[in-house]
């Protein structure tokens, strides 16, 4: 326990907030007091320490971004896929996952397992063979073996063989001892495998083999189309095949009499070991005769597999071979099947195949069953034991990208029969046409856990669907697929703001918000709409209520140059000067206003009652429309309350509240007008333009800023765009001191905060809790304007681009008229660039600002380039030019109080979005005594508001009564972007967010029990009988921390998180039985810190560079857990809980179980007895030491891995690891027992059936004379 002495009352304050806190000065020391009149105790158990945590990945779910190899065990039955990026999944039966990833990050060239050994050998891009093992739930390097002077190509692996033949690109075949990864001295040179009359390179080694008649001979492929079959022993070339045509693939018969080659012009050659002087057989499958006679040219074929069944034909399965002129047609999979020729179509390019038999001999009949075909982006498995090749049902979560990814929700423990519902209403979706059979890769075990709880991820999509998936016991399984597309009609040729969005993506999923217990889920879309969606087990009619809200500034608002033109600055705007237009809802098929003509939303809800299935059904949808020519700003953030039957939404301009009982509009306001009286900061309307013809022709963007064709690229850092004085005399006079100064109105300097030297027109700006994943869309009238300051936050970090969509933006048609007098200035604010398609949060570009070419002279030059600004001026002259970091820091010491590190200089009078909303019970001002709703509002400037409000506690009232909205409360600071809310009770207990229980609206009516609202209220005060009445308010910003007690507003506790980065995301989580504080900065930490003390208690340097991609994805959740897109196709969940760390290894599937070889077949006694095989083939006695030598020693070079025995100690250390291993070994002991028992039992069989029959052969024979035998 920890005792913390504060001062809680009587606590006087000279600025909002209390005190010092929302001065620079605050250090990052957590908990020092402020002033102490009235000293008064509050004992708060902080049972989290230091040795709770603990960072660690746990499972990578999706499809392999990047594949590159395939492999398979087809004893083990489990599968490997290799990636550019140097990682490998293996994969078993469904929950059997496992991600490896090697540290170099080179490509993984070639994948060959060890069959049935519980091994895998990794070939790389950097020339090093890896040495995986297997056997353990984390599988870890036990060996690598680094090429120096050769690059790899090829590697083979004979089936129970510990020699590893690896070719080079220089032709030449070396030979590896799996067991040391020691390099053997027998090599096969290229010059002495070829004749000595060739006078050319046979090119690379392409393809190796053994023959199944003879392992003592090696099939060795150049890819100059020269063949040579090696005889190991005599250490010479049996014969020589020259052929004109390069050579891609090479596959065996099984009885070794013959082979098969594919070839670079698409063609097929069989050839016979008997006559190797040519092919015995030439086809080109896709290629036919033209009519002069000649054959078509086609692609080559890149791989084929020749397999032989016991009762049909053999199949011949191969990729590519389709003819050049047959264009645009798909990557195919051809399957030969006697003179059956079927031809697989796939959606995307091929990148491997491998078919899969029954048995590991290859010589032996194959009998194939299924193909599995390794696409870019797709993984699919072939049935071949039906004559309509049907696929297999993958269990794996492979599509995760079959729309990019845009945003992710994490949930843990969620309510238990929440699960089972979407998965029931998921099923009745389900595609049809599956193969019956089970899935193939059936190997490995896994088990599930008693670590395990609820857990769901919601993934939104770039074409506006919405999916479900199971995550519990660190699996993913897809529940429930919702289609937000289907709210509104399908945009036409033509037709409204509908003809400019048919090309692009104009449902994407920009951000949700979901409500387990009460199922009630909030989407937020692209095209600035949000819609309600209730979950229902039975189908319904319904007609969908459609709400406007115009949250756009009024044009009449601006004032006109002639009304003070020679005013350096005006007074205080009035009330409702910068209150967004009044909103209009809208009923289906009723007259437009002639004041609304101009009045469009993006998309045209369906007017009509439709019918919807079980699931979730929409029953409102908000947008925001165009106004008068100006498109609506972005949705920033969200929040819905259940209990209260309201939902808030706020951007750039304002905040606006909606009752969706009632389907009414309770608020649209702007941020400036939300403070009312209690603004901290004298404000001032913005000074004229002094080129503006009239005041018709200007109306205020918010934070759009229109400037010219060319300067529109985005190339910031997270330091926010300026906006350069819009008269050509203070143009001047930029350029002629510094891009980035701007003078003040003299009627700045009465405010004590703001010196009257010119000042900082640049400062931070990381509005990080609002990631626009879809930042432009290309278009020339479709421009829905980003706020800059919330669209800049994180471009360039550490020299990443952050955007997703950082491209040049394409030029449209300019969208303000061209005067006699030249261009005019329609709006000010910073940049606003057209829309581009719609890109996922998994598009990434990385790029380094182009302003800067030459090497750093310091750290603290590097950080002025990745961290400056590029700057864009109205004028179509003025050059960009970069941030000064001097001037920065001396603007930074400019302010006696820092309002946030988002502030602009001019703009910092309006422009302020709102970041983060969270309704809940709270008190509104200090005055309070007892706890009432509350909406509490967080914007970019670090500011906070707290909106009461009162709402009918009856059910018929609150459907009949109009919620009341009090006007602002308390209104408290930070420094940076507010992220988050949190609300504990004195006793440091989390205090939920009320919600409703939930109820089927389209369940039939029972009169017995009829539906009546049930609320679950989380009252402040119903636990704090010892401390009295109030709570801790838990507030995070990009930059600091701050723990407040409500009614009082006093800052308990403050911490500055980072000073040198920003925090990209923050959560308050439950961990171990207690709660703490998470964050994710921008420079890849990982912090925890405990409540409400703000004490650190991890800060772990996660990933070394900041990727956009994960940034706008990560998310925590309760548990110890988090996750984000690690690529565009696959996600990463980590934990960062000691418990779950020391549990991992019992949740984690097992890769290896132990399994009996299958024997040979059987060749007949008197076929094996007289030797109608080759000799057995000693291979160690051949490629020992003792008979080879050693390997020249600059020729590669062995590095022992940290998967050995004393690494899977460390690795597995605990009592859980030292009982998994103890229970391994004794099986893999009983099994070898097992083994040898049946090995003896078969021997003495085999031993009494020869003395059988040398018994009767001596009967046969002792009668005999000699001459008669």
């Amino acid at each position: 326990m920890k005792k913390f002495r504060k001062v809680l009352d009587g606590l006087t304050t000279s600025s909002p907030g209390g005190g010092t806190m929302g001065s620079p000065s605050c250090g990052s020391t957590a908990g020092t007091p402020t002033a102490a009149p009235t000293p008064k105790e509050i004992d708060v158990q902080e049972t989290l320490v230091s040795e709770n945590f603990q960072l660690c990945k746990t499972v990578r779910h999706g499809f392999p971004y990047q594949p590159t190899a395939l492999a398979f065990d087809p004893v083990q039955k489990i599968l490997a896929i290799g990636s550019r990026s140097g990682g490998v999944r293996i994969l078993g039966r469904p929950g059997v996952d496992c991600f490896c990833q090697h540290e170099s990050g080179a490509a993984v060239l070639q994948l060959q397992f060890l069959i049935n050994e519980g091994a895998l050998v990794t070939a790389c891009a950097d020339d090093t063979l890896h040495l995986w093992n297997l056997r353990q739930r984390r599988p870890a390097i036990l060996h690598s073996l680094k090429f120096n002077r050769e690059r790899i190509t090829f590697c083979h692996l004979p089936f129970q063989s510990k020699w590893l033949y690896v070719g080079t690109e220089r032709g030449n075949t070396h030979i590896v001892n799996i067991e040391s990864f020691i390099l053997s001295g027998y090599v096969i040179m290229w010059n002495k495998a070829i004749e000595l009359s060739t006078k050319t390179h046979p090119g690379p080694v392409v393809h190796l083999s053994d023959s199944p008649k003879d392992e003592g001979k090696l099939l060795v492929g150049f890819e100059s189309g020269t063949i040579v079959q090696w005889d190991l022993r005599a250490k010479k070339a049996d014969f020589r095949i020259y052929y004109d045509e390069a050579i891609h693939s090479v596959c065996w018969h099984h009885e070794g009499k013959q082979f098969m080659c594919s070839h670079s012009d698409g063609s097929l050659t069989l050839w016979n070991l008997r006559n190797t002087s040519k092919p015995i057989q030439i086809t080109f499958p896709h290629g036919k005769i033209q009519k002069d006679g000649r054959k078509e040219s086609c692609k080559p074929i890149l791989k084929v597999d020749y397999k032989t069944s016991r009762n049909s034909e053999p199949f011949v399965i191969f990729s590519g071979g389709l003819s050049y002129d047959k264009a645009g047609r798909r990557p195919t999979l051809t399957i030969m099947h006697g003179k059956a020729i079927t031809v697989l179509e796939m959606d995307y390019p091929i990148v491997e195949f491998m078919t899969l038999c029954d048995t590991p001999y290859n010589n032996e009949v194959q009998d194939p069953y299924a193909v599995v075909v390794l696409l870019e982006k797709d993984l699919i498995v072939v049935d071949l034991t039906q004559s309509n090749f049907p696929v297999f049902e993958n269990p794996y979560p492979m599509d995760i990208h079959e729309s990019p990814v845009t945003c992710t929700a994490y949930f843990a423990d969620c309510p238990p029969d929440i699960i089972p519902v979407l998965y029931s209403i998921g099923a009745k979706h389900k595609k049809t046409g599956y193969s019956q059979k089970e899935w193939p890769v059936s190997g490995g075990m896994w088990t599930l856990g008693s670590h395990t709880y609820p857990e769901i991820i919601i993934t939104g999509h770039a074409d506006g669907s919405i999916k479900f998936w199971d995550a519990s016991a660190i699996t993913l399984q897809m529940l429930y697929k919702l289609k937000t597309s289907k709210v509104f009609e399908k945009p036409k040729q033509n037709e409204g703001r509908g003809a400019e969005l048919v090309d692009d993506d104009p449902f994407a999923v920009q951000m949700v918000s979901w409500c387990p217990q009460s199922r009630i889920f909030c989407v937020v879309g692209i095209s600035a709409h949000i819609i309600l969606y209730r979950f229902s087990k039975y189908d319904a009619n319904t007609q969908i209520v459609s709400l406007e809200v115009r949250l756009q500034c009024d044009p009449e608002d601006v004032i006109s140059p002639s009304e003070n033109e020679n005013n350096p600055c005006f007074s205080e705007p009035q009330s409702g000067s910068h209150s967004p237009q009044p909103h209009h809802p809208v009923s289906p098929g009723g007259g437009t206003p002639e004041s609304l003509k101009d009045c469009t939303p993006c998309l045209k809800v369906k007017d009509r009652a439709v019918r919807v299935p079980p699931g979730y059904q929409a029953e409102l949808v908000i947008q925001l429309p165009w106004i008068d020519g100006e498109p609506p700003q972005q949705v920033s953030s969200l929040d819905i309350n259940s209990a209260y039957g309201l939902l808030a939404f706020g951007n750039c301009n304002g905040l606006a509240v909606v009752d969706y009982l009632q389907k009414t509009i309770l608020l649209c306001m702007s941020t400036l007008d939300l403070y009312g009286a209690a603004d901290p900061y004298q404000r001032l309307t913005r000074s004229p333009r002094r080129n503006r013809q009239s005041t018709s022709d200007f109306c205020m963007r918010g934070l759009s800023n229109f400037y010219s064709d060319s300067k529109k690229r985005i190339r910031t850092s997270y330091q926010s765009l300026t906006e350069l004085s819009d008269n050509q005399q203070s143009v001047d006079m930029e350029r002629s001191k510094s891009p980035t100064s701007v003078h003040y109105p003299t009627s700045l300097h009465n405010d004590p905060r703001v010196l009257p030297e010119p000042v900082a027109s640049l400062r931070a700006s990381h509005c990080s809790p609002v990631f626009y994943l879809l930042d432009n869309v290309k278009g020339p009238g479709r421009k829905l304007s980003l706020p800059t300051d919330l669209k800049t936050d994180l471009d360039h970090v550490n020299g990443h681009c952050t955007s997703p969509t950082s491209q040049p933006c394409s030029a449209g048609k300019p969208r303000v008229p061209m005067g006699p007098e030249g261009p005019r200035l329609a709006r000010r604010g910073p940049g606003r660039p057209p829309f581009r398609k719609a890109q996922s949060a998994a598009c990434m570009e990385i790029s380094l600002p182009v302003s800067h070419t030459e090497g750093y002279a310091s750290r603290r030059a590097m950080l002025q380039q990745l961290h400056g600004v590029t700057m864009y001026s109205h004028d179509e002259h003025h050059t960009t030019t970069p941030y000064s970091w001097s001037d920065r820091e001396s603007r930074e010491n400019s302010f006696s109080r820092s309002r946030s590190s988002s502030v602009s200089s001019i703009d910092r009078d309006t422009k302020e979005a709102i970041t983060t909303l969270q309704f809940g019970e709270s008190f509104g001002r200090k005055s309070d005594t007892l706890p009432t709703p509350c909406l509490w509002v967080g914007t970019s400037l670090g500011m906070i508001l707290l909106i009461p409000m009162s709402i009918p506690t009856d059910q018929e009232e609150r459907m009949e009564e109009q919620v009341t909205i009090g006007p602002c409360g308390a209104v408290l600071m930070l420094k940076g972007s507010v992220l988050r809310f949190g609300f504990l009770d004195c006793m440091g207990a989390l205090i939920q967010s009320p919600y409703e229980v939930w109820r089927d609206v389209n369940a039939p009516e029972d009169p017995d029990r009829p539906r009546k609202r049930k609320l679950v209220h989380f009252s402040p005060s119903s636990s704090q009988d010892t401390c009295g009445e109030g709570h801790l308010a838990i507030v995070c910003s990009e930059r600091q921390a701050k723990v407040f007690l409500m009614p009082s507003q006093s800052c308990l506790f403050v911490h500055n998180i980072t000073e040198s980065s920003f925090v990209l995301r923050a959560d308050v989580v439950s961990v171990c039985n207690s709660v703490c504080l998470a964050c994710f900065c921008a420079n890849g930490h990982v912090m925890t810190l405990s409540l409400p003390s703000l004490r650190p208690l991890m800060d772990v340097n996660y990933l070394p560079l900041t990727d956009m991609r994960i940034a706008r994805t990560f998310c925590f959740t309760n548990g110890g857990q988090a996750l984000y897109l690690s690529s565009p196709t696959e996600i990463q969940r980590i934990t960062y809980s000691q418990e779950m760390y020391d549990n991992l290894q019992e949740m984690l599937g097992e890769l290896f179980t132990p399994t009996e070889t299958p024997e040979a077949q059987n060749r007949g006694f008197l076929k094996g007895f007289f030797g109608g095989n080759a000799h057995t083939f000693d291979r160690e006695e051949l490629f020992g030491e003792a008979a080879a030598g050693k390997a020249s020693r600059s020729l590669a070079q062995h590095i022992p891995g940290q998967g050995g025995v004393e690494g899977m100690k460390v690795a597995a250390s605990g009592a859980v690891g030292e009982l998994a291993r103890a229970r391994i070994a004794l099986d893999e002991r009983g099994q070898r027992l097992g083994e040898l028992e049946e090995r003896t039992a078969l021997m003495m069989t085999s031993a009494e059936c020869f003395s059988k029959h040398a018994h009767e052969l001596m009967l046969k024979c002792k009668d005999k004379k000699w001459y008669q035998l």
